[in-house]
């Protein structure tokens, strides 16, 4: 029988949360990527006797692997293209000013704020900006080989074999990820329909916040596709119309969860077989047999099903007739200038990256001043820890600590048995495979793979061998501290900055879409659907931001514990407003305007007080209405989520 820890000895949630591995398959393709795509470029540079310029090919592919994240063809070019044309910028900049002193402080902490800033627009400018000053740093510290292009073409040609590698089977496999992204959706509908009305409402919550995913990741893909070719594509115009029709689906599901009657399993049955229907891309009949729908609840979901069915097996999609229901994106030429004017005038871009290019030129001034071995990796170590995108900076400065101690001990010993020369060829494709495979269980894992593999570069540039291990753990102790302190617990960034303010303006928009959906100025099925869409994806967004709150120690973990509650709420009052939506759509009641100005009158007041207030607290509501409403769900949403209320002594 297991011993049990003694309470004092018990670690804290906030550590265990941390410390978890997260499940995730393992992507096969992309570690055979990142085999070749890693121990190829060192190879050359063995043969031609050139081992540098192979190192440096073979970090620029490194880059390219921890790009290498999307699943879709199109989409895989400019996650992965973008950061190495960055990646070349930086480590130009960084070459020219080697061994200036103070000029290549100035230097760097400029690059750091320039990538802090543009970190903030989007995944893909974050990559970018995290490979423009990685590289900006290694160029900085590190002695470059011959002209001063020969170094970005080396690292940038490692990362582009990356995506070359990607793209070999674009070919034969084209429009599958999108197939296999919009059925993936399908399937997590399905099993928000089994979780519908069971009586397990955290089940339900989690199956919907995984279609909220699912949806928006489905969306993203089709959408920037759309932006080039809508219209010539039948395939992406048949897989919009696939998503869209599905969106009913998701609507009537709010109202078969609050019926309280489980669905028959022939429903969740028929979404399964016609997500399997969608990833094979074969239209034809499907032969559904779905139970005869009694209630308007029953009618809602039957209509809905019966619509996606038809969209799934019809041939041919008439383009004119599928609207893109987030609205299709802009030129890229208009993007580009949105976003540049919001990077330029946004506040948090520019705290962020402040905040990035104080912690960077405390580093660069601190190895100027005192000799550190290696002192790049410090800066190397805040870049890769501070990036709130990627997760809590407490977190990460944490797990980097603990990954690179673990890195470390497999790097001892490669270094201290492994011969140099043609035996880091296969010890590399050995080691560069593990990149991949550990990076989705967490960030300590990741921080565990890439170490060795660096060393093991490292050592080719430089033949230290074991004398680099004691360096690398205290530089990397010393960037995690520059950052835990002057990024973290220093930083006047407020608890409501990150979450309550976010928060309240979902609120917000919750009062605006209950007015869009009942009030007088009701709007259209596509803008209330869009309006429906941002919502969830905004809840989305929040949601994860809280559970990187619930990682940090006391006091924000303790508040981010507190303030849970509220979200589920809130997201529970969007969905009770769907539900009452389509059961008037099929048959019920229309509110009155009394009713709705009501309910959007007390949601404002919750979004004020989530606004202005350190610490929830209780307020009773007196919201009233008819018994047999379809508000009345509605209603008991928004008194519930107006009754919660913090733990005593939260402050």
């Amino acid at each position: 029988m297991p011993r049990e820890l003694p309470i004092g000895l018990t670690p804290p949630d906030w550590l265990v949360r941390n410390l978890r591995a997260q499940p995730a398959p393992v992507n096969w393709p992309a570690v055979v990527r990142a085999a070749v795509a890693m121990a190829l470029p060192l190879a050359i540079g063995l043969a031609v006797d050139r081992p540098f310029y192979g190192a440096l090919a073979s970090m620029g592919a490194l880059n390219g692997v921890i790009s290498d994240t999307a699943a879709a063809y199109r989409v895989r070019i400019p996650t992965i293209a973008i950061p190495q044309l960055s990646g070349a910028v930086g480590v130009t900049v960084g070459a020219l000013v080697y061994g200036h002193g103070w000029v290549a402080v100035a230097a760097v902490t400029g690059v750091a704020l320039v990538s802090g800033m543009i970190s903030t627009i989007g995944a893909v400018a974050s990559a970018a900006g995290l490979v423009l000053l990685l590289t900006c740093v290694v160029g900085a510290g590190l002695p470059m080989p011959g002209e001063w292009w020969l170094a970005p073409l080396l690292m940038s040609g490692g990362g582009l074999l990356v995506l070359v590698l990607a793209l070999l089977a674009w070919p034969l496999r084209s429009g599958v990820p999108e197939r296999a992204a919009v059925a993936n959706t399908y399937r997590a509908v399905a099993e928000l329909l089994a979780a519908g009305g069971s009586g397990s409402t955290p089940a339900y919550d989690d199956a919907r916040h995984a279609v909220t995913q699912s949806l928006n990741q489905s969306y993203d893909i089709i959408l920037a596709h759309r932006a080039r070719h809508h219209g010539r594509s039948p395939e992406l115009t048949r897989l919009l119309a696939q998503l869209n029709a599905i969106t009913p689906v998701v609507e009537a599901a709010p109202a078969a969860h609050l019926s309280g009657t489980p669905l028959p399993p022939d429903i969740p049955a028929a979404v399964r077989h016609l997500a399997s229907a969608v990833e094979t891309g074969r239209p034809g009949p499907t032969g559904l047999k779905l139970p005869t729908p009694t209630t308007e609840t029953a009618r809602a979901v039957d209509h809905a099903l019966r619509h996606a069915a038809e969209v799934v097996t019809s041939p041919d999609v008439d383009p004119r007739g599928v609207d893109d229901r987030l609205g299709r994106p802009a030129a890229l030429g208009i993007r580009a200038a949105r976003a540049l004017r919001d990077v330029t005038l946004s506040a948090a871009s520019w705290r962020y990256g402040l905040r990035l290019a104080l912690c960077i030129g405390i580093a660069q001034a601190l190895v100027s001043l005192i000799p550190v071995p290696r002192s790049y990796w410090v800066a190397l170590t805040i870049t890769f820890v501070l990036k709130p995108d990627f997760g809590s900076v407490f977190s990460r400065a944490l797990l980097r600590a603990l990954g690179t101690v673990a890195g470390l001990v497999i790097a001892a010993a490669v270094l201290a048995e492994v011969p140099r020369g043609w035996w880091d060829v296969p010890v590399l494709f050995l080691l560069a495979p593990l990149i991949p495979a550990l990076t989705p269980r967490g960030y300590g894992y990741q921080t565990a793979a890439i170490t060795p593999v660096i060393l093991l570069l490292s050592d080719v540039l430089n033949r230290e061998g074991t004398a680099l291990l004691l360096p690398r753990l205290v530089d990397s102790l010393m960037g995690c501290a520059i950052a835990l302190v002057a990024g973290y617990l220093l930083w006047p960034e407020s608890w409501h900055t990150r979450v309550g303010d976010r928060l309240a303006g979902a609120v917000e928009d919750t009062a605006r879409y209950v007015e869009g959906a009942f009030g007088p100025h009701a709007v259209d099925p596509p803008a209330r659907a869009r309006m429906r869409r941002r919502l969830y994806r905004d809840l989305s967004a929040i949601r994860t931001e809280f559970q990187r709150a619930l990682t940090e120690p006391p006091p924000t973990g303790r508040r981010a514990a507190a303030w849970w509650p509220l979200v589920v709420a809130v997201e529970r009052i969007v969905d009770a407003t769907t539900a009452a939506r389509v059961l008037v759509k099929y048959g019920a009641t229309r509110p009155s305007a009394g009713e709705v100005s009501q309910v959007a009158l007390q949601l404002r007041e919750l979004a004020t007080g989530v606004r202005e207030a350190e610490t929830l607290y209780e307020v009773r509501t007196d919201l009233t209405g008819p018994a047999d409403s379809v508000l009345e769900p509605l209603r008991q949403e928004v008194a519930a989520a107006r009754a919660i209320a913090s733990p005593h002594g939260e402050g």
